[in-house]
């Protein structure tokens, strides 16, 4: 299982890049990270709604209600042009990031 505390700086790139490519909500978000971690992280619920917030605060993502056929309505997300901005630019840090680590535990 991977620490929240190494997470923590990457849980924004999580959900940008699910809201990427659809609409989500959530659960389906937090099912998500699960499923393509393999298990390894699941975000904390309140770690997802706080991070929910703050981007919403930066206009990186807008919330909607959707009425569904059955149940309750659901809050659902979706990226911003000025989301897919900054999560393009923060594949680029990671990369950057990614390299400056694997220069640290690769060398003798």
């Amino acid at each position: 299982m991977i620490s929240s505390d190494v997470m923590r700086g990457f849980n924004d790139l999580l959900i940008l890049s699910i809201l990427s490519k659809n609409d989500s909500y959530g659960y389906q978000i937090s099912s998500t990270i699960k499923e393509i971690s393999q298990g390894t992280y699941i975000m904390k619920e309140t770690t997802l709604y706080s991070a929910f917030a703050r981007l919403e605060k930066k206009e990186l993502i807008h919330s909607y209600a959707s009425t569904e056929t059955f149940g309750k309505p659901r809050t659902y997300y979706r990226i911003t042009a000025l989301g897919n901005a900054v999560y393009r630019e923060k594949i680029a840090e990671w990369q950057e990031t990614k390299q400056l680590i694997e220069n640290f535990i690769t060398q003798e």
